[in-house]
């Protein structure tokens, strides 16, 4: 299993929207739904800077990640340009294999 882990610092009048966009029912989940390798997205606030945000998404493995991506990529910039409006900082962590 391919685990994704982002970092986020959000603009601080736009946390709320970030906060609809990146949450388990939200816009990036439902754009991953439509590839069966998607497994799920764990959004987590920092407890001492309430800008700070990581998200963990998770696929299959890394081959169905990068085939989401290619197939879908139109709406996958779309709504990544859309979010770098509400961000000031967005760091990938690293990819990381969860063992079975």
């Amino acid at each position: 299993m391919l685990v994704i882990v982002w970092e986020f610092e959000v603009k601080p009048e736009r946390v709320e929207d970030f906060e609809s966009l990146y949450r388990e029912d939200g816009a990036w989940a439902e754009l991953f739904r439509a590839s069966p390798g998607f497994v799920s997205t764990t959004p987590m606030r920092d407890l001492r800077n309430p800008r700070r945000f990581m998200v963990a998404d998770r696929w299959t493995s890394e081959q169905t990640f990068e085939e989401f991506k290619h197939t879908h990529e139109q709406p996958y910039r779309a709504l990544d340009e859309r979010c770098q409006r509400l961000t000031e900082r967005e760091v990938e962590i690293g990819r990381f294999d969860f063992p079975h």
